[in-house]
């Protein structure tokens, strides 16, 4: 593997584009080569913007022998075909949530990947933030006793502040509103909390500026053991992120403002502060350090996977106004 790796952004259709095309620039061991874009107005302007060159032909691209990784950020229904090419070429890819709109799809990406020596990562950041490690170690050490209930709200203002661009809108596009984008980051959480796999999946979706996705979703989650779990996501309110937890023993609580992480036990009258340790390695360094070491990042695909499988179950009981039985689709 050349020192640096040398990488090309392909679309800059999510938001979260420009910011990756930064982290190839910033990262002592990746190089920024090119830009393409299924828009190539979009795309030349955005090459510019990263002071990049821009090639309107992907197959030209991806045969470019000075190219060693992608970065893909097109809409979310481009994933599963523009993957598969890059897997092919022999691409490393690093990608956005979701992974593909359906499992199946997600699960042929990552085979063409393993068949064809690509290392695949997908964009799961929240996993490796301070307090989720934090959170971790306490649900590890039962300090919560057994888990009963859990709640995890992320939303911002974009659909009423303007700043979210219109094709997030576009259920052809998008796949999906509020959840299929910025609710996966609850959802993966809720998962790794109270595991990937609930018994049932009921959920409330709605579009209060009247848009033809949802700009705010509620997912219930039922496992088998009893515990719940309630995920809930937006584009109308910048509220803080929030964490929720009760258990037998103690409740826990966590707010992005301040980075506070809080634990009470049943009848306390107060609040205990608990430390918050470093973020761990972001993605995209992860993903480079895969690459360096030849290895495979089974515990980011296996997340990836799951996260495709309930948000896929979720609009499924959203549509249909049913509790779905989970999983879904697995024999």
């Amino acid at each position: 593997m050349p020192d640096p790796i040398r990488v090309a952004v392909l679309g800059f259709w999510h938001v979260h584009a420009a910011g990756y095309a930064a982290q190839v620039r910033q990262h002592q061991e990746t190089e920024l080569v090119a830009v393409w874009d299924d828009d190539p107005a979009r795309g030349q302007a955005s090459a510019e913007a990263v002071e990049s060159v821009f090639v309107d032909d992907l197959d030209d691209l991806l045969a470019r022998d000075d190219i060693d990784a992608v970065t893909v950020t097109t809409a979310t229904s481009a994933h599963h075909a523009i993957m598969l090419r890059a897997a092919q070429a022999g691409k490393h890819i690093f990608t956005e949530k979701l992974l593909a709109p359906t499992v199946t799809e997600a699960e042929e990406i990552i085979g063409v990947a393993d068949e064809a020596g690509s290392v695949l990562v997908v964009s799961l950041p929240q996993l490796y933030y301070g307090y989720t490690r934090a959170i971790v170690e306490q649900l590890e050490e039962e300090q919560l006793g057994a888990l009963t209930y859990c709640r995890i709200r992320l939303s911002h203002d974009g659909a009423i502040a303007g700043w979210l661009p219109e094709r997030f809108y576009d259920p052809a596009a998008a796949v999906g509103g509020a959840l299929s984008d910025l609710g996966c980051h609850p959802v993966y959480l809720t998962q790794l909390f109270l595991g990937a796999r609930p018994a049932t999946v009921s959920a409330t979706y709605a579009s209060f500026t009247k848009r033809q996705v949802e700009d705010q979703a509620v997912v219930t989650l039922g496992y088998p053991g009893g515990a719940i779990g309630v995920v809930e996501t937006g584009f109308l309110s910048r509220d803080p992120f929030t964490i929720e937890m009760h258990g037998t023993r103690a409740s826990l609580a966590y707010e992005s403002t301040g980075k506070l992480l809080r634990m009470r036990s049943p009848g306390a009258d107060t609040w205990e502060s608990l430390s918050v340790p470093q973020d761990d390695a972001d993605p995209f360094s992860r993903w480079v350090s895969h690459i360096r070491d030849g290895t495979r990042a089974d515990d980011n695909l296996t997340r990836a996977v799951e996260l495709t499988r309930l948000v896929s179950t979720a609009n499924t009981a959203a549509a249909t106004g049913t509790m779905v039985s989970y999983p879904i689709g697995v024999a």
